[in-house]
């Protein structure tokens, strides 16, 4: 009998050095515009919450040249702590024999990837003399979000609030107002984001709620924007702020104008006037991972970079 090939193991920093945000962004246009064209398989994600529990684990699984699984818990009050919210795995599986590859850290993926995807729609939906940037939120999305829009347009300003510390805006509404874009990486569980601040023209990618009961944005902006979003199986199941105007009968499936990777591979044009009000409802994807997660692991095989081990 063959003995199985060895497995590579990686840790966060590993991750983050094998994974720059340039890199990062340029995969998730890849893997987008891959799903839209239905070369990839990408379930919903399973969650578990115990009863009584304050916190939930996540299994995201997807399918391309490899299987990858993503094993996270959740705990939003990992922040008070000092630790990243999102603690977990990424696995993957060599897609013909099963065989697992690598197993390495998931808090890097996470935050590099959604902050990779959320810089790739704005850059793909905002007007292009977009001059001012507001990041509303802290913590360990608020950093990548910025390196990564950061990487795909030249800022005149940039203006960041959060609820917990003292920022260069007092308040989000203050913020917001004349942002051509805005980034909302919080975990608030009610809206953040008022529509009357939002001039015309603006762009929203709303990157911090993932589940059905939390929302940064309210319902108006939602209803006003044109919507993209990145999966729509995941929206309509999984998006607070979608379901919110959704069960007040405001919007409907109808209401999402396209998928990210459908404007990605040009089959819609994505913001067609500077008036347009444009939202981006990120809820994160599994190939997402799978994509990162091999982008890694090519750089760490030709480096020599982390452990290899034998299962």
């Amino acid at each position: 009998m063959l003995s199985l090939p060895d497995v590579r193991i990686l840790d966060e920093e590993q991750v983050t050095r094998l994974l720059p945000m340039d890199e990062c962004i340029a995969a998730m246009e890849q893997v987008l515009a891959a799903l839209a064209r239905d070369e990839l398989f990408n379930p919903l994600r399973q969650a578990l919450r115990p009863p009584g529990a304050d916190n939930l684990m996540g299994l995201m699984t997807a399918y391309g040249s490899s299987y990858a699984l993503k094993a996270v818990v959740v705990s939003p009050g990992n922040s008070e702590r000092g630790l990243d919210p999102h603690q977990g795995t990424v696995t993957l599986f060599d897609g013909v024999t099963g065989v697992p590859r690598a197993v390495m850290n998931a808090s890097a993926i996470t935050a590099i990837r959604t902050a990779a995807v959320s810089a790739l729609a704005s850059r793909t939906l905002m007007r292009k003399d977009a001059r001012t940037l507001a990041i509303l939120g802290t913590g360990h999305q608020s950093r990548p979000h910025l390196d990564a829009h950061r990487a795909v347009h030249d800022w005149e300003r940039i203006v960041t609030w959060s609820r917990t510390y003292v920022e260069e805006a007092a308040t989000a509404e203050e913020a917001v107002r004349g942002a051509d874009v805005v980034v909302t990486v919080t975990s608030a569980r009610e809206p953040i984001v008022n529509r009357a601040w939002l001039q015309p023209g603006t762009h929203v990618t709303a990157a911090g709620s993932s589940i059905p009961t939390t929302r940064e944005l309210d319902s108006q902006t939602m209803a006003d924007a044109s919507l993209f979003v990145d999966r729509r199986e995941s929206t309509v199941n999984e998006a607070g702020d979608y379901l919110f105007p959704m069960r007040e009968g405001l919007i409907g499936p109808e209401h999402i104008e396209a998928e990210l990777g459908e404007v990605l591979i040009g089959s819609h044009p994505g913001r067609t006037s500077d008036d347009e009000l444009t939202v981006f409802k990120s809820l994160g994807l599994a190939v997402e991972d799978l994509a990162a997660a091999e982008h890694v692991l090519r750089r760490a095989e030709a480096e020599n970079v982390g452990s290899v081990v034998s299962l």
